[in-house]
């Protein structure tokens, strides 16, 4: 559906895209995760032919975004990070004019507005002034003129920025149930909003792809050693000890102490049994165990690796 290929973005001297190439299939929802200034919106803005690149290009379907954007820009619904609002209008006005400018009038005009008001929660707001809206009701207007031609592709840019939990789940939830049947990116740093949204991740950080692929995915290639927690009643020392002689075992770290059970987390070399190690260990010492579990890497361990991996070899090239 998209393909991006070489994508590379010069302000100046500032290198905001560096050779940058990845795919989103139909029906993917794909997360654009990065610190700020890493490109992800410069990234969105070359997609929707807001932005011209300095070099490469991408497709939308067949449609090259240099060849025939104001053709690609049919397929797309784009929400940017500053919401395209104008305060001074009325809700169902205002999606009546981004309609227009879209290309819809009559019964399909009035049919889309109507299905979008719903779709994003807004039947009971249509005659408010935008400006009177909480700042959740404003981002819900927001996406929906995004939605408002019925594009194959959904591009959003910080969808949840500067709201509360509370519109952050409401807009996360609508969110995923609007995705369906569409292709959507998704960018942000907020890791717990990709974790939660999307399918896929391409993490990106200055300016070039740094992992791309599922969480388990990037988990497995952002990984540097096995990692298992156990809990047991006992002696710390005395378990700290036992858990150090096992084989493949790196290091031992006492992570705390809950009503006489002693918590650890044990590091192992890869592709060692660590658990089953482990397990058979508390088995033969008898021990009372309150947890014995794996510990992957969270998302956001992941996200720093991957990172701090790819700002090492930029400054390695750059040596």
């Amino acid at each position: 559906m998209i393909k991006a290929e070489g994508l590379t973005m010069h302000y100046g001297p500032v290198v905001a895209l560096d050779n940058v190439s990845f795919e989103v299939k139909r029906g993917e929802i794909v997360g654009l995760l990065g610190p700020n200034g890493a490109g992800k919106s410069t990234t969105m803005k070359i997609l929707t032919t807001y932005l011209h690149p300095t070099r490469g290009t991408a497709k939308v379907g067949d449609i090259d975004i240099l060849a025939n954007p104001l053709e690609v820009r049919k397929h797309i619904g784009y929400l940017p990070e500053t919401p395209p609002l104008y305060m001074d209008m009325e809700v169902k006005s205002y999606l009546s004019f981004v309609g227009h400018a879209r290309g819809l009038t009559g019964n399909r005009l009035k049919e889309r507005t109507d299905i979008v008001l719903r779709e994003c929660g807004l039947v009971p707001m249509y005659r408010k002034v935008i400006r009177e809206l909480s700042k959740g009701f404003k981002q819900r207007t927001a996406l929906a003129q995004s939605l408002i031609h019925d594009p194959d592709i959904i591009v959003l840019d910080e969808p949840t920025s500067g709201l509360d939990p509370h519109q952050i789940v409401e807009i996360r939830g609508l969110i995923k149930s609007l995705a369906a049947g569409k292709t959507v990116i998704l960018s942000t740093h907020i890791l717990q909003e990709i974790e939660a949204t999307a399918d896929r991740i391409v993490i990106i950080s200055n300016g070039k792809i740094a992992g791309d692929g599922t969480v388990e995915e990037l988990r497995d290639r952002a990984k540097r050693y096995e990692r298992v927690k156990i809990t047991a009643r006992g002696e710390a020392k005395d378990i700290e000890r036992n858990l150090s002689g096992v084989s493949g075992v790196n290091k031992v770290e006492h992570t705390g102490t809950d009503h006489g059970y002693e918590a650890f987390c044990v590091y192992g070399k890869i592709g060692t049994e660590l658990w089953r190690e482990v397990s058979s260990l508390a088995r033969a010492k008898n021990w009372e165990l309150k947890e014995l579990a794996d510990k992957p890497l969270t998302l956001e361990e992941t996200f720093l690796t991957l990172t701090a991996k790819q700002s090492g070899e930029k400054k390695g090239n750059a040596a």
